[in-house]
């Protein structure tokens, strides 16, 4: 059953890995596209997909809901910017807190390309244009996201969702050859 599941996982994160490198690709973020994700391929990360491999949502949820926390997630979102969990430090005003640091925009895309290709792995043929969005809407009120990041996303998650992937596409691809948001 191990050896099942890890060549299941391995498919799973190896089509998911490839979506994301497609649509980096179509936005012109190639660098980022080949090296998308590899840390899913480390020792920490690889046997716990494996260990709770379910196939229709991330091991890592199902870790987090045994553990209360994920030690694959922990590495995964320290070792990859596209991921807001990435950007969280302590405020400079310490009274603050935690907060989330602005993004900048060539990880905002590539953390677009990540959300739609998750949505297409795990929904299959019901994936839709508005699931990235609502996946979101399902999370948001919980997460800690840089004000501007946060409306960026919103923003390209109502693009994706109202016009498709190539009207988010080529809103990216403009933002990107400004530089900023």
């Amino acid at each position: 059953m191990k050896l099942w599941n890890a060549v299941r996982h391995f498919r799973t994160i190896t089509k998911h890995k490839q979506m994301v490198m497609e649509n980096c690709f179509k936005v012109g973020l190639y660098k980022q596209g080949l090296l998308h994700d590899l840390s899913k391929y480390s020792w920490e990360e690889f046997r716990i997909g494996v260990k709770y491999y379910q196939g229709d949502r991330s091991p890592n949820a199902a870790e987090k809901e045994e553990k209360g926390y994920s030690v694959a997630w922990l590495h995964h979102k320290g070792r990859n910017k596209h991921h807001f969990e990435y950007w969280i430090d302590v405020s400079l005003n310490k009274e603050e807190g935690l907060v989330g640091n602005k993004m900048p925009v060539n990880y905002v895309a590539e953390m677009l390309c990540d959300r739609i290709a998750a949505c297409e792995v795990y929904r299959g043929k019901n994936y839709t244009s508005a699931a990235p969005m609502e996946y979101y809407e399902f999370t948001k009120k919980y997460i800690t996201i840089h004000p501007e990041t946060r409306a960026l996303l919103e923003k390209l998650l109502t693009i994706l969702k109202d016009g498709g992937e190539e009207s988010a596409y080529a809103y990216i691809r403009k933002l990107l050859k400004k530089g900023s948001y």
